[in-house]
């Protein structure tokens, strides 16, 4: 629960105070899962480092995603747990 809550609280830190020009990996507070590192998927509350990696290896197979609900086809991201981290990402801007 500890870990859980440090998580959240890095993840909306960085997503308040960091801009990092000609990446934006944040936008709006949110983490973009077209462009974060495994690192920084990590950071996203309910994803883990297994699941990080996947969203990283799926993105380099499928290219980026076009909407936060593709998040669905990788392993370990059903219904509930993209219901958890769907406040947290985006897919960048339209």
């Amino acid at each position: 629960m500890k870990d859980k809550m440090f998580q959240m609280f890095w993840v909306l830190l960085v997503s308040a105070f960091l801009v990092l020009p000609g990446t934006h990996v944040f936008a709006a507070g949110k983490v973009n899962i077209n462009t974060a590192s495994v690192e920084q998927l990590e950071a996203i509350p309910h994803i883990g480092p297994k699941t990080a990696k996947r969203i990283v290896e799926y993105r380099r197979k499928h290219g980026t995603f076009k909407t936060v609900d593709e998040l669905s086809a990788i392993n370990g991201i059903g219904s509930k747990r993209l219901k958890k981290v769907r406040g947290f990402v985006t897919v960048g801007e339209k």
